[in-house]
């Protein structure tokens, strides 16, 4: 039997039930203990992303990267942290203060609301709602507003410039995400998470119906990247065009927002990917084979979801550094053009493929 984090979970509730009467003010502490707790998870996986991206960017370039502070680097990150978090936040004339600080909170707020959303493993979640994958394409739109804003409001314009790509550039790709979604969620039959979960427990959906899902997930994982405003599709922040885009007034932790929010989103793109394509927390199974998916099993589910969201991570950042930077219009050519007709065709064939098998 593998350790579940969910026994932990039950456990911590047994004890606040035994110990407190009043039902509302378990409930209360309960939110409180897990509000915390993925604000803690939500650090944390940004300082490890940072470490991971600049190891492996490095091991690209044939070089070291991090390598003073701590063993191997490892606590670089942590006093990159320390250092941002005391810099000064350089104030600006002449812009709108309210929506110039409001911003880079909308996009943090964005980000932590469908990070709150995944399944990290079996029985762990913030929320499971019943239409779990409409929930998570919703709250994860919410952070170009916090874009849009922050451009808009530091009377720049290169923030301006850079905020208008990154308009433009989110809204094209969600929709190729959104309709890779649907396909996923025709062939699962349910928009809950759960549910999805429970019916890839002895083969995921990749396997179910490898050449829709296959096209689906090609689709996904280039809209996501592009939404996160990453290399080759990193237009909004170009540095030798817009020197730094929508966040070249930002100083001090202001910046530490956007620079937080864009590896979190970077795992909450994984994570998804990973949730709906490959099973996410559930084990490798091969249908008949007994003894080999009881071995399978011995690895906790928690194990399994991070292993599947570190592949993606691995080959986003594979692409980042190893592709140039794309026009404007080519991104746009790529979205209209290519992806959003092979996104429509693809529903046709999930729909079709699951009336046939």
């Amino acid at each position: 039997m593998s350790l579940e984090l969910s026994g932990l979970i039950n456990a911590i509730h047994e004890g606040l039930t035994g110990a407190i009467e009043a039902q509302w003010l378990v409930s209360l502490i309960e939110y409180v203990l897990v509000g915390a707790g993925l604000l803690a998870l939500y650090a944390l996986i940004a300082l490890f992303l940072i470490i991971f991206e600049r190891k492996i960017c490095a091991w690209f370039q044939c070089r070291l990267g991090p390598n003073r502070v701590g063993p191997w680097g490892i606590f670089q990150v942590f006093a990159d942290m320390l250092k941002i978090m005391f810099k000064e936040i350089i104030p600006l004339k002449h812009n709108d203060k309210l929506l110039f600080y409001a911003g880079p909170c909308i996009v943090v707020i964005g980000s932590f609301l469908t990070f709150g959303g995944l399944q990290f493993a079996e029985g762990v979640h913030g929320v499971d709602l019943n239409i779990g994958v409409f929930y998570l394409l919703a709250v994860s739109s919410i952070s170009i507003v916090g874009v849009m804003l922050a451009g808009w409001s530091s009377n720049n314009k290169y923030a301006l410039i850079g905020a208008m790509r990154s308009g433009a550039q989110v809204i094209s790709f969600e929709l190729s995400a959104c309709l890779s979604m649907m396909a996923v969620v025709i062939l699962g039959g349910s928009m809950n998470l759960s549910t999805l979960m429970e019916k890839q427990e002895d083969l995921w959906f990749i396997f179910q119906a490898p050449v829709p899902m296959l096209i689906a997930m090609v689709i996904y994982l280039i809209a996501a990247h592009a939404e996160t405003n990453r290399g080759p599709f990193d237009l909004p922040e170009a540095e030798s065009e817009l020197t730094a885009g929508y966040h070249v007034e930002y100083s001090g932790m202001t910046f530490g927002y956007f620079y937080v929010a864009e590896y979190c989103n970077l795992f909450i793109n994984a994570a998804i990917g990973a949730l709906v394509f490959l099973g996410g927390w559930q084990a490798f199974h091969i249908p008949g084979c007994d003894g080999f998916n009881a071995v399978m099993d011995m690895c906790p589910s928690y194990v399994w979801f991070f292993l599947k969201c570190l592949f993606f991570i691995f080959m986003s950042l594979w692409v980042r550094w190893s592709f140039p930077r794309l026009r404007i219009d080519q991104l746009l050519h790529l979205e209209w053009k290519i992806m959003l007709p092979f996104s429509l065709f693809n529903i046709l064939l999930v729909a079709v493929w699951v009336i046939i098998f």
